[in-house]
């Protein structure tokens, strides 16, 4: 039984870091875009606003997602679920643009499917190791 609690708590330890990790890396990148010089917006090539401005803001919530899982709290999970949900949506609104014919780089469509992805891992494992662990 001890081993189950160790291995839940390492994926939770894991979760956790990824939140935040990524919270930290998406503020940045992010911030680098909206507020940076004309260098990084250059960089970014032809980036989405509604995108940029979604996951910079996301990554704050990011971070209070991984505090919370960190501390196997219930809300994180729901938090967690709900960034996944609405990561898929700006996702799909971006899938409309460029059905549009609006100009984006292609970067931002495997962006939007890894977070999209690692979104949709973090909430599943997170409600399995914090909330199915205080039902059962």
């Amino acid at each position: 039984m001890r081993l189950i609690t160790t291995n839940k708590s390492t994926i939770i330890w894991i979760l956790a870091a990824v939140a935040v990790i990524f919270g930290v890396l998406t503020i940045k990148s992010g911030g680098q875009v909206l507020f940076g010089d004309i260098s990084y917006q250059k960089a970014a090539g032809n980036y989405v606003l509604f995108v940029v401005w979604f996951n910079f803001l996301a990554g704050f919530v990011y971070l209070a997602a991984g505090a919370g899982i960190w501390m196997c709290r219930h809300w994180a999970v729901w938090l967690s679920i709900f960034i996944a949900t609405a990561t898929i949506i700006v996702f799909a609104a971006f899938g409309v643009h460029i059905l549009g014919d609006g100009e984006y780089a292609p970067r931002t469509y495997a962006a939007m499917s890894l977070r999209s992805l690692a979104w949709i891992a973090i909430s599943i494992f997170s409600y399995r190791g914090i909330i199915s662990r205080n039902v059962s």
